[in-house]
């Protein structure tokens, strides 16, 4: 894609100490919008997710999504010599992203403490399971346990089942987006308000409870507990997904008041359209079984395209669930350039996520995959001002890569 002459945040320098999915999502994002983005990994095998769902012997392509617009420095945290070289780059730095257990960076003299102390200014984003306080702040947390804590685990997947996992690291995904709103808050703050640098914790646990909705408030005054309700939307009707003629399915939400009258019209239910119990979504919740079979009964004489259109003139809104060829495939994915492809360094060809969300001024953008490990160790490590020698001596010594 044609990379955008300017981006928001140009001039803006990240060093990214994390790895896998929490903390590289964040820096990733940062640097769709033009932020530099220096990413440590350990010499020799680099960020773990280089391997993840990977042929043996090739890199990832999930890697070429997460990591591109970054640098790959190759350092040895866990060397004294690898510690002050972090240090350093800190010092002229505006953000250091983390997602290490809370604890990993005191042992290393890396903490926001330490850190802060050579550049006030700094700006630090961790992310962890637990958070940087609290009783279980020490525990190893992944994004499954986050999204088992964080509530959607209980009521995600089909009623007297085993919860089910959404299919996507969405505990993870959800953490490094919160990391990045804090990110832009504190650079906003800082920016305006004395130039004073901050510390951003998050915890993987909260950004998946921060998007229940009013599950706390409902139990709070109803003594009303959220419980899986498989593909409708629980106290919403109607909301759900219907199996057409064609053995496939069909997503429909006819829960707004004029919307489900047009809808029962198009079904032939005028009668349950006029019904005044049915007028608003609490009537309708109480005889959801009732709606949902009608609606149900309906799909199943037309194929999903019948279906799709008949709803799409009706103004009903509702959508097929997208399988991976579904996207690749579709003209408003390719309309709205989500749909993008780079030239790796072996001269192939990858097709990857376009950029979210979109700016009419100052559009995000990208200009290939991720680097390869070390690509940019000595670049980096010579603007702080180490020489040949210096470089050399570090890499037999194994502290950089």
């Amino acid at each position: 894609m044609e990379t955008p002459a300017l981006r928001p945040l140009e001039g803006i320098r990240v060093v990214e100490l994390g790895s896998l999915i929490a903390g590289p999502f964040a820096g990733k994002t940062l640097g769709d919008f033009g932020a530099e983005v220096v990413k440590i990994e350990p010499p020799g095998i680099g960020d773990p997710l280089r391997t993840w769902r990977a042929p043996e012997g090739e890199t990832a392509v999930w890697w070429h999504v997460q990591s591109r617009n970054k640098k790959s420095v190759a350092v040895d945290l866990r060397q004294a010599e690898g510690q002050d070289l972090v240090r350093r780059l800190a010092a002229g730095a505006d953000v250091v992203i983390e997602n290490f257990r809370p604890g990993t960076l005191e042992q290393w003299g890396l903490d926001y403490g330490k850190l802060s102390a050579l550049n006030p200014g700094l700006i630090m984003l961790r992310i962890s399971g637990y958070g940087q306080t609290g009783p279980l702040r020490d525990l190893p947390g992944f994004g499954v346990i986050a999204e088992a804590m964080g509530g959607l685990r209980h009521i995600t997947g089909m009623p007297g089942e085993p919860p089910v996992r959404p299919g996507i690291s969405i505990g993870d995904s959800l953490s490094a987006l919160h990391g990045v709103i804090g990110v832009l808050l504190a650079l906003y703050h800082r920016a305006t308000r004395g130039g004073q640098g901050q510390m951003i914790d998050v915890a993987l646990y909260e950004s998946v409870f921060n998007m229940m909705e009013g599950a706390v408030s409902e139990f709070d005054r109803y003594g009303v507990q959220r419980e899986p309700a498989g593909s409708a939307l629980q106290g919403v009707a109607p909301t759900n997904a219907y199996l057409c003629a064609d053995g496939r399915y069909v997503l429909i939400a006819g829960n707004g008041d004029s919307i489900f009258k047009r809808l029962m019209t198009l079904i032939g239910r005028d009668d349950l359209g006029r019904d005044p119990r049915l007028a608003s979504n609490p009537g309708r919740v109480r005889e959801m079984a009732t709606i949902d079979e009608a609606i149900s009964q309906w799909a199943r004489r037309h194929t999903l395209e019948e279906v799709l259109g008949r709803l799409a003139e009706a103004r009903v809104p509702a959508g097929k669930p997208y399988t991976v060829s579904d996207i690749v495939n579709d003209e408003h994915y390719r309309a709205r350039d989500m749909l993008q492809r780079v030239t790796l360094a072996d001269g192939s060809s990858l097709a990857v996520p376009g950029v979210v969300p979109k700016l009419s001024a100052t559009p995000g953008g990208f200009d290939g995959g991720g680097p390869a490990l070390g690509a940019d160790t000595d670049a980096v490590l010579h603007a702080l001002g180490l020489d040949e020698a210096e470089l050399r001596r570090l890499r037999e010594r194994g502290v950089i890569g």
